[in-house]
């Protein structure tokens, strides 16, 4: 089971299950939000995220395509903890944000056509210039959990 939480210790989050796929976004909106050259984001379904310690704070964050983005911060420390994008019931974690960061890797490198010239990308992983067919890169089981939390 995974868990993490903010700098402050103020807001705690435990993963209820397994993460559906986990990214590696080197999209432009990513760096400069969180003000480095890529992200790491697990995705795993909304119900599956418990909060143990305290309420994030839900901050629309402008996109560089002009839709927002609900990223869910700690209110006092204000460390992004996780993310909901188009679609509310996967949420996206910030892995840096857990105990065990190393616990993860990306299963993919998305919106590589702005990665920075000096991340080299490692053999075997998938990558894009931009996003993926779901289906056909998602584990069948996470295809199924996913179709499932949305009812």
């Amino acid at each position: 089971m995974l868990e993490g939480g903010c700098s402050c210790g103020s807001v705690r989050y435990r993963l209820t299950s397994d993460p559906l796929f986990v990214h590696c976004c080197h999209c432009l909106d990513c760096q400069r939000q969180t003000g480095s050259a890529f992200v790491i984001n697990i995705l795993i379904e909304a119900d599956q995220v418990e909060i143990t310690t305290g309420e994030p704070q839900s901050v629309a964050v402008p996109r560089g395509n002009g839709s927002t983005q609900e990223i869910l911060r700690c209110p006092s420390c204000e460390v992004a903890l996780y993310s909901h994008y188009t679609d509310p019931a996967v949420a996206f974690i910030r892995a840096g944000t857990l105990d065990e960061p190393a616990s993860v890797s990306p299963d993919v490198h998305i919106f590589t056509r702005s990665k920075l010239p000096w991340v080299a990308l490692p053999e075997g992983v998938p990558s894009f210039e931009t996003y993926y067919d779901i289906d056909a890169l998602w584990p069948a089981e996470s295809l199924d959990r996913v179709r499932a939390s949305r009812g």
